[in-house]
């Protein structure tokens, strides 16, 4: 059985929930530092690879987590993509622990069945995985509140080139896919019409 903070969405598609240790608990609201202080990471198994996104691993029952990756992972190779600098979070002691499974410096690269959308201006990769319709965001892209999908705040912006209109146009190529589910890391995931979702997020951020 999977932790609890474990939900299988597809065949081979999992998303994990776990507290961030960085999170400011009464951040002002709209802030750089105001966000979910619980996130989601994600692993996709397409073919002979592992891939994990945005990995971090949980405090508690660590070990119980890590021995139920290391059985869905089973010595397969494995690929731990990073959507955004701020979220390299575990992917150092991850890479680390399945080295032996994976060619050197192959580790953080991008697999056969995964497509890298990069959102240049935006500092921030969003990754497509066609076999399964979803998309997975890092910190442009979040689950609203009450469901759907919004931009990030512009504060959230400040060390780039984009501001949320901006953002909002690099999202729009990405209509042309067949999103059926979008797993965020902040936020709740969409896990149906993914591609309405990001619509009504793209329509809101550029109005």
């Amino acid at each position: 059985m999977p932790p609890e903070s474990v939900t299988d969405i597809a065949a081979g598609l999992a998303r994990w929930t776990v507290p961030h240790p960085e999170s400011t608990p009464g951040a002002p609201p709209g802030s750089a530092e105001d966000w979910d202080p619980v996130v989601g990471s994600v692993l996709y198994e397409a073919g002979e690879v592992a891939t994990l996104i945005d990995p971090l691993l949980p405090a508690r029952e660590r070990d119980e987590f890590l021995r139920w990756l290391d059985g869905r992972i089973e010595g397969r190779p494995v690929s731990i993509l990073t959507t955004i600098r701020w979220h390299r979070r575990d992917r150092e002691e991850l890479a680390a622990r399945y080295r032996s499974n994976t060619a050197p410096r192959a580790w953080n690269a991008v697999p056969a069945g995964v497509v890298p959308e990069p959102l240049r201006g935006a500092g921030e990769t969003i990754y497509w995985l066609p076999g399964v319709a979803t998309l997975v965001p890092g910190d442009r892209l979040l689950g609203a509140p009450g469901g759907g999908l919004m931009v990030c705040p512009e504060s959230w912006l400040a060390d780039v080139r984009a501001d949320r209109a901006g953002v909002a146009e690099l999202l729009r190529p990405l209509l042309e896919l067949p999103i059926e589910r979008v797993l965020v890391s902040h936020g709740e995931p969409v896990l149906h019409d993914g591609r309405a979702a990001l619509a009504h997020a793209i329509a809101e951020a550029a109005s």
